[in-house]
């Protein structure tokens, strides 16, 4: 690989990375992938998949593979807020729902795919340092597992290495719409808890949690609490897990008949959005954008950040479009599909019990099946809460008259 030239080097595998390789790869450009894992690999995630993001894997020819794995479909989204819940569809793009699977399986998928379509892809590799020609990044410099040092070259280097990007922290893009980390959340895998297609959320005063269904008949249960406590709760994390499920007993009930089948792991991010491109460098997925996990984005959100930035980049490859104009659109792009939603997940994320006036709004939102349908499809990320929340019926405003 020492001195090979492509037309795009990806930092990262994952689901950033690998669509992006995919994606190039199919257009008929010469891509390398590198990631520092061997596939399959687990990593830290909500591994939850909303329409969006499985409609990208449909038109991508993937979908099929997915379903294939076993893993359940996700028909209802139900948010328990104590007084009432809220329980609905999050059906759309010609999709009855949701599904979870397990990041070894989802990323191996992609990682394959991206491989059939052409691309180069190498597993167990260390990027060390970018190559940079004054301010252009212009390759990569690292390793494989035989410790050899390697360069490789590209019209552009893509970081898609998550929210500690290696790329990001060598070309230091500007960050903005910064908020700090606002809640942090422990989750593990439990066995005979079965959940009949439902992902589940409760809220209780500040704390809540969620489960979901995933691969090999296992569930998902993630339980978080505000920053402001998280050193009071580190000196016994397992027992703050357990009193925050048993503040809803009913549920609590179903767990207790469950067996815990891995060890609590737990995580807090904070929120930004960084400039994804610069002199011969672009950054998709959590590298250039990063939001709480309380909506469970960060997926479908790659997803849609590869097909935005590959077709900036074939703009620019052919020539119809300089690299900055085309680059530019894709940050606007991106920013407008996901700002308002990145408003609602880190208001959400601060898990402050909502304010009297919000409360009223969910209490009518849980009044009618088509509102509580609309607010699972907000939560899916497929209708943006300002087109919701204008609902004369929610807002208390009459419809006028004809």
């Amino acid at each position: 690989m020492t001195g090979k030239i492509y037309d795009a080097v990806i930092v990262g595998a994952r689901c950033a990375g690998a669509p992006t390789a995919m994606l190039l790869a199919r257009k008929g450009y010469r891509v390398l992938a590198v990631d520092r894992e061997s596939f399959p690999a687990d990593t830290l995630s909500t591994h939850l998949v909303h329409p969006p993001g499985l409609a990208a894997l449909r038109r991508w020819g993937l979908l099929d593979q997915v379903v294939a794995t076993g893993c359940p479909p996700i028909t209802t989204y139900s948010f328990d807020l104590g007084p009432f819940a809220i329980s609905g569809s999050p059906a759309g793009e010609g999709l009855s729902g949701a599904y979870a699977p397990r990041r070894t399986v989802l990323d191996k998928i992609l990682v394959d795919a991206a491989v059939r379509a052409g691309a180069e892809v190498r597993e167990r590799f260390t990027v060390e340092d970018l190559v940079t020609d004054g301010d252009a990044v212009t390759g990569i410099r690292g390793h494989g597992g035989d410790g050899r040092t390697v360069e490789a070259y590209a019209r552009v280097v893509i970081g898609a290495d998550g929210a500690h990007s290696s790329v990001a922290k060598r070309v230091r893009p500007a960050r903005y719409a910064e908020k700090p980390k606002l809640q942090c959340s422990y989750y593990t895998y439990w066995a005979d808890l079965p959940m009949h297609g439902r992902f589940e959320a409760y809220m209780r005063e500040d704390r809540a949690f969620a489960a979901w269904p995933t691969n090999d008949g296992l569930t998902v249960v993630i339980c978080g609490l505000p920053m402001r406590d998280f050193a009071a709760n580190r000196a016994d994390i397992e027992g703050g897990y357990l009193a925050t499920i048993a503040r809803a007993p009913s549920f609590a009930e179903r767990a207790a008949s469950a067996t815990r089948t891995a060890r609590l792991v737990g995580t807090a991010v904070p929120n930004y959005f960084r400039v994804p491109y610069g002199p011969g460098w672009a950054l998709v997925g959590d590298a250039g954008y990063l939001k709480d996990f309380m909506t469970a984005q960060g997926i479908q959100d790659a997803f849609l950040d590869a097909e935005l930035c590959v077709e900036a980049l074939d703009a620019t490859f052919t020539g119809r479009r300089t690299f900055e104009a085309a680059m530019r659109d894709y940050q606007q792009a991106r920013d407008a599909r996901v700002m308002q939603l990145y408003e609602f997940t880190t208001e959400l994320a601060t898990l402050d019990p909502p304010p009297p006036q919000m409360q009223q709004v969910l209490a009518r939102v849980a009044e009618h099946q088509d509102t509580m349908d609309g607010f699972a499809r907000v939560n899916a990320g497929l209708t943006t809460p300002g087109a919701f929340f204008s609902d004369p019926r929610l807002t208390g405003v009459p419809e006028p008259a004809l």
